[in-house]
């Protein structure tokens, strides 16, 4: 009796199982730590663009001098299921479990340049929801 009722829950995952599954942490290059870590005030265009790659807009102040935006918008969406059959006895049952994940996160990053082309100031902004 206690094979057979091991052999019936060994088919089954739970849907914490999934969900713990499904919301691992995605890989992305640009990040709030990659400017924190890597820009700095006095950096060359050419270091940012090696660092970043390139911006999505670029366009000048009231003075002339250029301004990278970057800004990116992912979206994430994942689903893990499982199905479990168990005997006990000539009695059969299925059990079906999964799990659903959904996010979307978004970074923008300015980065302002002097007269030289070399950084001046820069800023960011993230949001996950």
């Amino acid at each position: 009796m206690i094979v057979l009722l091991s052999l019936f829950i060994s088919g089954c995952v739970n849907a914490t199982y999934h969900k713990n599954k499904v919301q691992a942490p995605a890989k992305d290059s640009l990040t709030v730590g990659t400017v924190q870590r890597q820009i700095r005030i006095g950096m060359t265009s050419a270091e940012v663009a090696e660092v970043l790659g390139s911006p999505n807009v670029v366009t000048t102040d009231e003075q002339r001098r250029e301004v990278w935006v970057y800004d990116k918008i992912s979206s994430d969406v994942t689903y893990s299921q499982s199905e479990g059959f168990g005997t006990l006895l000539l009695l059969g049952t299925t059990r079906d479990s999964g799990s659903t994940s959904s996010s979307q996160k978004t970074l923008t990053i300015i980065i302002k340049f002097d007269n030289e082309a070399k950084v001046r100031d820069f800023a960011y902004h993230s949001s996950k929801f």
